[in-house]
């Protein structure tokens, strides 16, 4: 947590004349949208407006979260983005560790004059003035409820801080299942309810609502899952021509990875898509108990993140991507 001194001094830049905005990362998940809008609802229970910032578009399933449609998509609103970056007077940065992590949002930021407070719990943050990490915590959320409470202002948190806030909660841990959730962890989510986060609306809102286009990817890779290295890691994949013979919409493919780690045996799963655009393949890296997918992703694929959770990225072709993959993971012995 913030030092006494630097909650003090990031209460005194919370005042009405100042401009506050809070970005995440490129390709907002659960987490980044939930704790960016949780955030704004409770400065905006403290009297203070802020705008929220992400780089691109965010998946269907996030926007019932309240205002989160009045979010600002810096690859539709490049100017206005930039705007509001340069003449702001704070901005939070959460659920990210470096600038890159926002694509071209990163450039603004660090030519912003504004003071920049980060809130994240990936590993090996870069240099903010004022920054709260614990990569031990789940959730960027669950660091949000406590920056709440470092400033003394629980009482402030009313339904929509609680229902954003249960949300990331929610899926950065994968429905409360990974290693990292907490009897802390817990206990927050039951002080979320008591605010108003509805469990049962929350999980229908966010995860009741595939199309008939997801359940037909998913059926593709069910169907030709690979179980490599003695049994202990599993690789899934979609092509760029199966994205859009089924109509792929950003989101779609959201939990994909897990199935593979659902398998008997399996301690690490690799989902690999191409990317509709661009030349490049998207990897997200799952794994259980000690097998390290951030310093894996890291070491071979240009990525990071968690422990148990990462992503990565390959210039290679598909399937040179996946003989790469499957060679790394023999030589790691994982």
């Amino acid at each position: 947590m913030f030092t006494p001194s630097e909650l003090l001094e990031i209460n005194q830049l919370l005042v009405p004349e100042n401009k506050i905005v809070i970005l995440t990362h490129y390709n907002p998940d659960g987490d980044a949208i939930g704790s960016s809008l949780g955030l704004k609802h409770y400065l905006k229970a403290k009297g203070l407006e802020a705008e929220v910032v992400v780089p691109n578009d965010f998946p269907k399933f996030l926007k019932w979260m309240p205002e989160a449609k009045k979010n600002i998509i810096g690859e539709y609103k490049r100017k206005v983005a930039f705007d509001i970056i340069n003449e702001a007077d704070v901005i939070f940065c959460l659920d990210f560790n470096s600038p890159a992590r926002i694509g071209i949002l990163g450039d603004w930021l660090m030519r912003a004059k504004a003071k920049k407070i980060l809130i994240d719990h990936h590993q090996q943050p870069e240099d903010f003035d004022f920054v709260y990490s614990d990569t031990v915590i789940p959730a960027t959320c669950q660091m949000v409820y406590h920056f709440i409470e470092a400033m003394d202002d629980e009482k402030l948190v009313n339904q929509d801080i609680a229902e954003c806030l249960y949300t990331g909660i929610m899926t950065d841990t994968g429905g409360f299942r990974f290693r990292s959730t907490s009897a802390t962890t817990h206990r927050i989510v039951a002080n979320l309810i008591e605010k108003g986060a509805d469990p049962s609306v929350i999980t229908s809102n966010t995860w009741d609502t595939n199309t008939v286009s997801r359940l037909h990817l998913l059926a593709l890779i069910l169907g030709r899952i690979e179980v490599v290295n003695d049994g202990k890691v599993a690789v899934l994949y979609l092509t760029r021509k199966e994205l859009q013979e089924y109509g792929f919409q950003k989101g779609d493919t959201e939990g994909f990875v897990n199935y593979g780690l659902s398998i008997v045996g399996v301690r690490m799963a690799a989902f690999f898509m191409e990317d509709l655009y661009e030349d490049f393949i998207k990897i997200s890296f799952r794994s259980k108990d000690d097998v390290d997918v951030n310093q894996f992703s890291r070491k071979y694929f240009n990525g990071g993140g968690h422990i148990n959770a990462a992503g990565g990225k390959s210039m290679e072709s598909l399937p040179e991507t996946l003989e790469t993959f499957k060679k790394r993971v023999a030589e790691e012995n994982l």
